[in-house]
């Protein structure tokens, strides 16, 4: 797990996260925001949002190393928090990919690592 705390607001992490992500080379697939899907059913929850990343020329390479691997991608990034320090929080890839027992996947993962904790390593630590 890679993991980082910031004392952020919500909207300034996420949107530094969405920056970090472009900078790394990556793509916003989705981003899931929680307490605002949660307003609208009239229910206040902390922050808790998540960020699908990947990118469309990694996910080649995955379903060419291991078809199935595909329902692993888009890899996420977990925003939460309550009072002042948000948690920022991702698989690493490679622990993403292991059960799959493939060598070129262990070799996506250890590409994608290092800019998974540049993108974490962006936000301000707590």
């Amino acid at each position: 797990m890679l993991e980082t705390t910031t004392r952020l607001d919500p909207e300034t992490a996420v949107e530094r996260l969405k920056q970090a992500i472009e900078a790394q080379g990556l793509k916003l697939v989705s981003h899931i925001n929680g307490q605002a899907n949660a307003a609208k059913i009239g229910v206040e929850v902390p922050t808790d949002q998540i960020l699908e990343v990947f990118h469309p020329s990694y996910a080649v390479r995955v379903w060419q190393a291991c078809k199935d691997a595909g329902i692993d991608i888009p890899l996420r990034i977990h925003v939460s928090g309550e009072g002042d320090v948000l948690c920022i929080r991702t698989r690493s890839a490679r622990e993403v990919f292991k059960p799959w027992a493939s060598p070129e996947l262990d070799a996506i993962g250890a590409e994608l690592d290092p800019k998974l904790q540049a993108i974490l390593d962006t936000l301000e630590a707590a």
